[in-house]
């Protein structure tokens, strides 16, 4: 089993490479945005907490993320998967080692990181766009700045942490969705499946 994660700031198109990796490859699939956020629309007291930081521009703590991983993990391990793909995580430095040491207990290796590479001004375009229809709270130009500053801070170190080794590959995401995909495909085929 192959254990990649697909990385960007907010808007870089994260979601949408993920729904066509995960049909393409057979992978889990798993969106610590997405977990959160049914956290958060199930109205669970630990979702009341989620909802608070999201709201705020905040990253979650790595406690919480860690169970959903872990829960994830076992599940596509006990179907079968060909893989894991994760959405979003891991954001900062502590959570790559984290990851590391989770799959390493489990018997499987990080194969990489793919991060996809958008200017700014696209990416406020984006989130904006995408407000129209997602009923997000988040998705304001407030909190959107608020997010990629938080990104920047501590989310864009883990390229580096993950270069030292070779295992981040930088996929320029600001043209079609398809040839965004081709792109990130021919990365994915280089991996033991």
């Amino acid at each position: 089993m192959i254990a990649i994660a697909i990385s960007g700031a907010p808007g870089a198109g994260k979601g949408t490479q993920s729904e066509l990796l995960v049909d393409k490859y057979d992978f889990a699939y798993i969106s610590t945005g997405a977990a959160l956020r049914k956290e958060m629309a199930d109205g669970t007291e630990i979702g009341k907490k989620i909802k608070s930081i999201m709201d705020n521009g905040e990253l979650v703590s790595d406690d919480i993320v860690g169970e959903i991983i872990v829960n994830v993990v076992r599940k596509a391990e006990e179907a079968g998967k060909k893989g894991i793909l994760f959405d979003g995580f891991p954001r900062t430095i502590k959570q790559a080692e984290m990851l590391d040491e989770l799959l390493n207990k489990e018997g499987i290796d990080f194969d990489g990181m793919i991060g996809l590479e958008v200017g700014e001004d696209i990416l406020m375009a984006r989130i904006l766009n995408r407000a129209k229809t997602s009923g997000r709270s988040d998705d304001n130009e407030e909190s959107v700045r608020h997010r990629l500053d938080a990104y920047h801070e501590k989310t864009a170190p883990i390229f580096d942490y993950y270069k030292k080794d070779n295992r981040y590959f930088g996929v320029n995401g600001e043209g079609e969705v398809i040839n965004i995909n081709k792109d990130i495909c021919a990365i994915i085929d280089t991996f033991k499946i």
